[in-house]
């Protein structure tokens, strides 16, 4: 298995990015708009970084970065987070 040694500000957009995924999971009716924006921003981001240049964008690579940004720094995987109780009008 290849190992990826992930720039810390490359892990840490993939983060970003996998946090608005989860926002609009949670609210998908509540600035949407706004939030695809910053999806597109990201990816965009993630997609042009430099570290790409050296070895080529792979399908591997996007997965082990993916995974490098579900994981906390002592190498344990972050908890799938609840969604947030939907609000209900009366």
């Amino acid at each position: 298995m290849a190992h990826f040694p992930f720039p810390d500000d490359l892990v840490s957009l993939k983060r970003q990015q996998i946090e608005i995924y989860r926002r609009l999971s949670v609210q998908p009716d509540v600035g949407t708009a706004e939030l695809r924006r910053e999806l597109i921003r990201f990816s965009c981001l993630i997609s042009s970084h430099p570290y790409w240049e050296q070895g080529g964008w792979s399908t591997a690579g996007q997965v082990e970065l993916r995974r490098a940004a579900s994981t906390e720094p002592s190498g344990a995987r972050e908890p799938a987070r609840e969604p947030a109780p939907e609000a209900r009008s009366s």
